[in-house]
């Protein structure tokens, strides 16, 4: 596979930009975390290996805790599985007193290599020696229990951070570990921005480039559906929904995207029309394309740089956004992890100093990668900045 000598240059360039380049870095480091964030940020075991079988209750639906032999039938505590069976593990590997814990590695046979047989005692260690790791549980890295009040002696959470109790962001006003809530909350923002990102580039392109390049009543049509369209009031329609339904992830995407495009439209309506009566657009109407090219193959590809200009913004207005409707308690619903929540509770909660400081500066880390990444990529993307033949 070639890879076109233009994109070559434009990586080069982008990698020059030192700011832009790890912010880039960063970013896709924290992404990559946060999508695997199961792994090292959980309440539930990696793996379990339990009587010849393997489970992985990551990504398994709940598993009560009679199947691994305990005494109940709500979801296993796998700490406390795990405990279990050290300590049948350590129980096994307890050698009678009598008895050398070290058995003899030559096999009973005949000539030089005959040795007494084993006894009772001695054969229920050999094979509990083999058997060492029958049943075991991986967990992830970091312990973290998202409905386990960590309650101490005297006294009730919020509380600071602890590197003692692997707490080390602290904790909610319930108890929760402050950086898994800000690792999960990090993954559904971003989540969330860049699927708002792509439905308001499909449309608002779409329609922009419709609007500019045919003009005519088409355009005047749709020019008073916008305006129409951006004097509906957003967080009335937002607090209008919440009191119907409880929102979701779907629910506020949608809400978004359903004023979000706007912006977006206007922008690409003026760039067309200006692209559109330039020379080579004006050479591929007259050797026959059709407008779909024109517009898909011509128009848009030369309107990358201001298209790209735009993407870091709406990705942080997405962020500012979902954190906004989650502090004012118009977002997600509980418990699921949001950093406007944490606000609101940093707010009600102004004692506990870490669970502000720790969603701030989340908040301002994530906004500058964002920033700078885009703006790293336009510069690389601007024609202005450097010849095709230099």
């Amino acid at each position: 596979m070639k890879i076109n000598p233009l994109t070559k240059k434009r990586w080069r360039r982008f990698i020059s930009i030192k700011r832009g380049f790890f912010s880039f870095i960063a970013l896709m480091a924290m992404l990559i975390i946060s999508i695997f964030a199961e792994l090292f940020i959980n309440s539930r075991a990696i793996v379990v290996y339990y009587n010849g079988e393997l489970w992985f209750p990551t990504y398994q639906s709940m598993i009560p805790g009679k199947t691994f032999g305990l005494d109940y039938e709500y979801e296993t505590n796998y700490r406390e599985l795990k405990k279990k069976f050290q300590e049948e593990k350590d129980s096994k590997l307890t050698p009678h007193k009598n008895i050398s814990p070290t058995p003899h590695p030559l096999p009973n046979g005949e000539g030089d290599n005959k040795l007494p047989p084993l006894g009772e005692g001695q054969n229920n260690y050999l094979e509990s020696y083999r058997n060492i790791r029958k049943n075991f549980v991986i967990m992830p890295i970091v312990p973290y229990n998202p409905y386990e009040n960590d309650l101490k002696e005297n006294s009730y959470p919020p509380f600071p951070p602890s590197f003692s109790e692997r707490h080390f962001f602290g904790t909610d006003n319930v108890g929760r570990d402050i950086l898994a809530r800000l690792v999960y909350g990090f993954r559904t923002a971003m989540l969330f921005s860049f699927v708002l990102l792509i439905l308001d580039y499909v449309i608002g392109i779409t329609l922009g480039c419709s609007m500019g390049y045919f003009g005519g009543k088409f355009d005047l049509f749709f020019q008073r559906v916008l305006e129409i369209w951006s004097n509906i009031p957003f967080l009335y329609v937002v607090i209008i929904v919440s009191s119907i339904l409880v929102p979701n992830f779907i629910v506020l995407l949608l809400i978004m995207a359903f004023f979000g495009w706007i912006n977006m439209t206007w922008v690409m309506r003026t760039m067309t029309y200006k692209e559109k009566e330039r020379e080579y657009v004006l050479a591929a109407r007259s050797i026959g394309a059709s407008h779909f090219r024109v517009i898909f193959h011509h128009i848009i590809p030369n309107t990358l740089s201001v298209i790209v200009t735009y993407a870091p913004f709406s990705v942080s207005g997405g962020i500012v956004a979902l954190t906004s409707l989650d502090y004012l308690g118009f977002g997600l619903p509980a418990p699921t992890p949001s950093w406007g929540e944490l606000l609101q509770q940093g707010w009600s909660n102004m004692s506990a100093w870490w669970i502000s400081a720790s969603v701030v500066s989340a908040l301002v880390i994530t906004l500058m990668t964002v920033t700078f990444t885009g703006e790293g990529i336009r510069e690389a993307y601007d024609p202005k900045m450097y010849s095709f033949y230099e």
